[in-house]
Order: structure tokens, then sequence, then C-alpha cells
């Protein structure tokens, strides 16, 4: 779907007239293609006096063939720059963040990323210190609000003793793949990390169960899956088995029609998955409808049939393919949420309290997965570019795409690219996310 006040901005008359009236001004987002480096530029990396992530962080980069700068240069357009701000322990040490960033904020490349690295102020004991940890939200989600031209800024509170875990979240993090991706607090803890042997394909050998997967979100997920080297299934509803079909061959994948609401839907997948593949390592609840009607004309049958798909089937699947230990160990369970599961939304009782339901679900299953080494963690989409979206009235579809930090519109690529990264083998601390993919959407938290 073409984004026309985009194009318009990048012409020379928009360009004149939105600096003038100051209106949003979305700057093209580059996105990812295989072979593509983590960054075109050079990071520059800096630490708070005691910091205890400056050298992973350093290891990290020097991997994945980043260069990295220590001190800053007038002279220098930066990819990233990224603060080890685990070493602040009171609020008078916060003046460092401004020390740091206040230099060199306007060197940022375009899609220049800003990732803040800190400790979970939950686990801190010294109260002063965790008031200080606390405020790197505040300080992060405004600077993200602050850059221009398609810069994007991040959050990492990564726990005491999972400093090794940091890898697949700064290399997604610091990337194209995370074009969407603004303004988010990510939490990194223990957990198992198998570090893949080819970056290009760190699925290879995995089996991915997508559903929903027969057109846009799910069909990008399946293919951004296989592109990764998992062998996908595609399920969806036979109505939708021409269309499904048509993604399981594209991406060499397999299909499973049914409807996940049936009572024997949970045995079925768990049989096909056994059968067919001896398990799986990813499963990806992607399957959602809406029924919109405001609270007083919302009848039982409407609010029964989104409960159903958006949320009582993903809990009776995941429980049959735990139960029976279809999903193998170390395996990874991706939910869909919704800014409307945040922050509600107008006509969407039922949805919003579906897709909220989904972030109970990840709450909740954090534990068990924990328990079996595998994660589960949630997407929350804002404003991507569908054709539920293409549906919406032309003023208000306007005012979706501008009410965020990027000004614009994600694309399905971009839900994808974040569940990847969930599902990647090197991904095992991360446990229990709800991550939005909005581009900093100004509503919600």
């Amino acid at each position: 779907m073409t984004d026309r006040y985009q194009w318009f901005a990048g012409s020379g008359p928009g360009r004149f007239i939105i600096g003038r009236l100051g209106l949003p001004n979305p700057a093209p987002l580059r996105r990812y293609q295989p072979g593509q480096p983590v960054l075109d530029n050079p990071a520059l990396l800096g630490a708070s006096p005691g910091g205890r992530l400056e050298g992973p962080v350093r290891k990290v980069l020097s991997a994945a063939n980043v260069e990295v700068r220590g001190v800053a240069s007038d002279e220098e357009r930066y990819g990233a720059l990224i603060f080890d701000a685990t070493g602040i322990d009171s609020p008078d040490a916060l003046g460092e963040l401004r020390e740091f960033f206040q230099p060199v904020i306007r060197s940022l490349g375009s899609c220049g990323r800003v990732v803040v690295l800190g400790t979970p102020p939950e686990s801190v004991s010294e109260a002063n210190e965790a008031i200080a940890q606390r405020a790197l939200e505040g300080f992060t989600r405004s600077v993200g609000k602050e850059l221009r031209r398609g810069g994007t800024a991040q959050l990492v509170y990564v726990a005491r003793g999972a400093e090794d875990n940091l890898t697949s979240t700064l290399r997604f993090l610091l990337s194209t793949k995370s074009a969407f991706v603004s303004g988010q607090v990510i939490r990194i803890g223990a957990g198992t990390v198998e570090e893949p042997r080819d970056w290009e394909r760190p699925l290879d050998g995995k089996v991915a169960l997508v559903t929903g997967a027969s057109r846009g979100i799910g069909a990008s997920m399946a293919e951004v899956l296989a592109r990764d080297g998992a062998r996908v299934v595609a399920l969806d509803i036979p109505a939708q088995g021409e269309a499904l079909s048509t993604v399981a061959n594209k991406v060499g994948g397999s299909t499973l029609q049914l409807d996940i609401t049936a009572g024997d839907a949970p045995a079925r997948i768990a049989e096909y998955l056994t059968e067919r593949h001896g398990g799986a390592d990813i499963v990806v609840h992607n399957a959602g409808i809406t029924k919109d009607k405001t609270l007083a004309k919302m009848s039982a049958d409407r609010w029964d049939a989104v409960l159903a798909v958006n949320l009582r089937s993903q809990l009776a699947i995941n429980a049959k393919l735990l139960d029976a230990n279809v999903l193998r160990d170390n395996g990874r369970i991706v939910g869909v949420s919704s800014i409307a599961g945040i922050a509600g939304n107008f006509g969407q009782t039922n949805y919003g309290t579906s897709k909220a339901g989904v972030i109970g679900m990840v709450n909740t299953g954090a534990p068990v997965l924990a328990e079996r080494g595998g994660t589960i963690n949630a997407v929350a989409p804002g404003f991507i570019e569908t054709g539920m979206t293409a549906k919406i009235p032309l003023m208000t579809r306007e005012v979706g795409r501008r009410l965020s930090s990027l000004a614009q519109g994600g694309l399905p690529v971009d839900v994808a690219e974040t569940v990847a990264w969930y599902a990647n083998p090197a991904s095992g601390g991360v446990n229990g996310n709800v991550v939005r993919v909005c581009g900093q959407a100004f509503l919600g938290a």
C-alpha cells in the first residue's frame, strides 16, 4: 500500500512545505537484505565508571565486524551510539548520559541506532541505584522521539550474570532488521544460549509452526523464518487453503489446514508435528480476528469468537505441545499481541481483552518455558501496512500512520524480523518480553 504522504515528503516541494509548517517528516527506512552488514558505519561506545558491559559489547561488535570507536570525532558519522549505563548508581550520576550523548547525537547517521544498557531496577537492592536505573527508561524513550532520519533508540536491561547473552539482541537492534522497533525496553536474563554457526541462517535444522500464515503478517513470518533456515509448517483455516499453499510453496514448507478453535485442534497439531517432523522448535501464534463493536453493541457471539481465536486456542495449543513434549527443549513460543492490548482501542473491547491476555500468557509462561530451557515472548504491532489497515477510512489511516516517532506505518516484515530474533537459538536469555513493533507509537506505554 503506497504512502503518498511519505512520497510527497521526499520531493522538493514536499520538503519545503513540511519544513515550513512543521509537519511530520517520515524518513525512508532501510530494511534488511541478506548479506547486509550489521552496521554500515562505526559505532561509538561509551560507559559509565564501574559499568560491567563495555567488554562484552566490544566482543559482540568485533565478532559482527562492526568498527568501534571509543573517542568521539567531529568529522565522523556513526551508525550507532551505545552507552553502558550499568555503572550509574545514583540520580546524581545520571548526568553521565548527557555527557556522552549531547556532543555526538547530531553525528548519528541516517537510520542510526541508540542503545542504552542498564541493570534491571527490580534486581537492585540499593534504592538510589534502582531509582537511577529506572530513570534510563525515560531518557531512552525521550531520545527516541528526538531522533530524525529514521533513527531508533532502545534500552536493554541485562541481568547480572547474563552478560554473555547479549549477542542476538545487540545484533538485532543495531541492524536494519529492527527498522520499525523504537522506544522499547528489553530484558535479558539467564537462559540457554546457542550461537548459530551461520548468522545468515541461524534457524538451520529448526521446525517452525506459524498460524494464520496464508497472508499478511503471517505470510511474512513464514518467509523470514524460512530465509533464516527453518522448515516452516504454515497453518490456516481450510477456506484459506489456496493462499496457504502458495505461501508454503514459496518458502519450501508444508501446510496444515484446520480451525485452531476446534476441540481436537491441539491434538491434531501435535500429531502432525510429531509424525512429520519429530516435534517443533518454534511456535508462532499469529492467527487472529477482529469483530469490532462498542461494548453497548457487543454480542456474546462476537466476544466469544475473538477470545477463542486470539487467546483460548493459543493456551490450549501450548498446553498440548508442552504436555506431550512436542515442543522440544530450548523451544520458542511467540505470541502476537497488539497496541490495543496495551493502550486499548475504541470499539475493540473484545480484541483489546484478548491481546492483553496474550501478554498475560507471556508473563505466566516465561518461568514454565525457562525450566525447559525455552522462552515465550510476544510482539505487539502498531500500525502495520496490511490489507486490513488498507480498509480503514483515509483520514483515520493517515492519523494512524503519523502517530509515532517514525511518522509512518510499518511493514509485515518488521513484525516478522522481530519474531525471528526471538526464535534465534542465541536469544535464550530473552524470555517474558513484549516488544512493540510500532515505530514508537505515541499511544500506550
